[in-house]
């Protein structure tokens, strides 16, 4: 018998090639996370002041608004710089944080250097399903033009800006 997976858990793959060192492009992607990552993209109830993510191992990940308010989206899962790091994704189908890690999905991003000097970011979006009733929601949300695609597209762009 053949198990048929759910298509809400089926990961979002995305990649990118960035003309820049894999120490760069990690440095960027995390540390510099608040140069890229769009203000329209914001959790809180008043504007996003600033968007970060802490660079270690159950680092928080949470966007700081104008009032000071702060908004937890994440934490990180798995630190390997300059490499790789893996975050939970924790916002359901309506984009509000979900405390509970059981019910998070996972983002992957590894960072491979290329023989020209510049880096392959691979994103990996998965456990979709982990999010319940909203994870189609999320899905066709990361899975959208203004989702991981055209995020990765604003980092690339800012990291080579910045190279």
């Amino acid at each position: 018998m053949t198990s048929v997976i759910d298509a809400t858990d089926a990961p979002v793959r995305k990649s990118i090639t960035v003309k820049a060192t894999a120490e760069h492009a990690f440095q960027v992607f995390t540390e510099g996370f608040d140069t890229w990552w769009p203000r329209s993209h914001s959790i809180g109830e008043s504007p996003m002041e600033k968007a970060i993510i802490e660079t270690k191992a159950g680092g928080r990940c949470y966007q700081r608004s104008v009032d000071g308010t702060e908004c937890d989206w994440g934490r990180v899962l798995v630190w390997e710089p300059p490499r790789r790091f893996v975050l939970a994704w924790q916002l359901n189908g309506e984009w509000q944080y979900e405390s509970d890690l059981a019910k998070a999905s996972e983002v992957e991003i590894l960072f491979t250097p290329e023989s020209d000097g510049s880096t392959r970011v691979d994103l990996d979006h998965r456990h979709i399903a982990r999010h319940g009733v909203s994870a189609g929601l999320v899905r066709t949300g990361v899975d959208s033009p203004t989702g991981w695609s055209g995020l990765l597209q604003m980092f690339a762009e800012r990291a080579e800006q910045l190279n």
